[in-house]
């Protein structure tokens, strides 16, 4: 089975593997305090572009996501979130569970805009018994989105004067962040995001770690006592080198972005080669996720050989699916891929 499915399907990066070797039967310090974890820190702050952020270490997206909100909220406030997103869909009401409510709102492509954030907390403090409601105190957005969109920098700025403006945290998701860096529509960089943002995420489990995330820190607010939530919310590895070493190692001599690289190439490529077959998409996403609208016969037969997954039903005979390139995701298997679907759909219009 060749596994289009996600983007963490294998384990990480070899030099990754090296470098865990190598440092194996070191005596190090635990919970993050280790010299690897600090040498990764000073790695991602030159990346960022700026030496006052705080860098912490957790282990996976959920975790961190519930970590940052619920460090950030007191219990009658909630988050803005488009109805897309993973805090509201993908994370088994994780963050609801710790007593913060998402806060709803319908986009066509996954992305919030900066009006609909100002319309939604200015009819909340319009209400006559806005006090009754669950209050709206930081806005969620993730880049790339869970369908594959991106934030280009003038609406990153807007949503980012928008918050500020109205006493908003804006935190982003960057699970698959390097993914969006480095896709060809983008105009955004580690600077412009941690410039623009109160607390962000740089992804490591779907970007070429073993497991990871690195929470990045602007906001002096909420800087203060953090470390005592990660502990609180069981993130707070104690073999935290093991965290500091790969990323560490991800952002040693650009492997980062060129991994990412690698995936947004490999994805543009499947794209173009399906829209030459005349495949339509479900969304218009230039990230490594990719969503083609394919005949139900054709999906069948693709299972067989393919793993991906299902997005969406658009016809009686036609369905949205996804295919994920990652770090190492092999040209071949995109190759195979693209010429099998293009048997298949040739089949399929001569018994149509």
């Amino acid at each position: 089975m060749i596994r289009f499915n996600s983007d963490y399907t294998e384990g990480c990066h070899t030099a990754i593997l090296e470098k865990l070797v190598e440092t194996n039967m070191e005596q190090t310090a635990g919970y993050g305090e280790d010299e690897y974890c600090g040498q990764a820190r000073e790695l991602i702050r030159k990346a960022c572009g700026d030496e006052r952020v705080d860098v912490h270490f957790l282990v996976g997206g959920t975790q961190t996501n519930v970590t940052v909100i619920s460090a950030a909220l007191k219990h009658y406030q909630g988050v803005i979130t488009a109805k897309t997103g993973h805090i509201n869909v993908h994370e088994t009401g994780a963050l609801e569970a710790c007593g913060h409510k998402c806060l709803c709102i319908e986009t066509p492509d996954g992305k919030l805009t900066a009006e609909q954030i100002a319309a939604y907390t200015d009819a909340h403090f319009a209400d006559e018994s806005f006090e009754h409601m669950v209050q709206p105190k930081m806005v969620y957005i993730s880049n790339p989105t869970e369908i594959g969109t991106i934030y280009k920098k003038a609406e990153l700025e807007a949503i980012y004067q928008v918050c500020k403006k109205r006493g908003l945290y804006l935190f982003m998701d960057g699970a698959r962040l390097g993914y969006g860096l480095m896709c060809k529509e983008n105009d955004l960089t580690l600077s412009d995001i941690t410039a623009n943002t109160d607390v962000f995420y740089i992804g490591g489990t779907k970007v070429g770690a073993l497991f990871g995330e690195a929470v990045v820190i602007r906001n002096e607010e909420l800087k203060k006592d953090f470390r005592y939530n990660i502990k609180q919310r069981g993130g707070m590895l104690a073999k935290g080198r093991l965290l500091g070493i790969q990323f560490l190692t991800l952002f040693e001599e650009n492997r980062y972005f060129d991994i990412s690289a690698h995936a947004a190439r490999l994805a543009e490529k499947l794209k173009d080669e399906l829209i030459k077959m005349g495949v339509k998409f479900y969304i218009d996403s230039p990230t490594n996720q990719q969503f083609p609208i394919l005949p139900d016969a054709v999906l069948a037969e693709l299972k067989k050989k393919y793993s991906f997954a299902y997005q969406e039903r658009m016809d009686e005979t036609h369905s949205a699916v996804r295919f994920c390139t990652c770090w190492a995701t092999k040209e071949e298997n995109v190759d195979m891929l693209l010429a099998d679907i293009q048997k298949l759909l040739k089949a399929d219009e001569i018994e149509a």
